[in-house]
């Protein structure tokens, strides 16, 4: 006949620490705001860092870093003068114009070496941006 398992109970020893059900809760939607805080939505895009030189008189060269959540097929780019996700086609045969990234009342030109895009306002301002490529 096979031995009959006991079962005895301990006092020194306890599998789990005895809390309440409200502090494993509060645990719990604590770290699920950590980790959808952390997210962006898919197709949107933050600025993280903006930096603003104006050493130089009648020029102000600005610096912009974007973190963007881009669907498939699309890549970080500017729209509307904002960092937005754009059809990735648009980056690698730098039409830079289709993308949109003047304001409404703005005129959009190619660089003649396609290296960036003018924005001229109707008071004959202009605004160059130029690609920054990261390795």
């Amino acid at each position: 006949m096979a031995p009959a398992l006991r079962l005895t109970k301990r006092k020194d020893a306890s599998p789990w620490p005895r809390m309440s059900s409200t502090f494993w809760t509060v645990i719990l939607l604590t770290s699920l705001l950590i980790i959808y805080c952390g997210q962006l939505a898919a197709g949107t895009c933050e600025i993280v860092m903006l930096d603003r030189d104006s050493s130089q008189p009648r020029r102000t060269i600005a610096r912009q870093t974007a973190r963007c959540a881009c669907k498939k097929g699309q890549i970080a780019g500017t729209t509307r003068a904002m960092p937005a996700c754009v059809d990735a086609s648009i980056v690698r045969t730098k039409q830079w114009c289709e993308m949109v990234p003047c304001l409404e009342d703005e005129g959009c030109d190619l660089l003649i070496n396609k290296s960036g895009w003018t924005c001229t306002q109707p008071g004959g301002r202009v605004k160059t941006t130029t690609e920054v490529r990261y390795a």
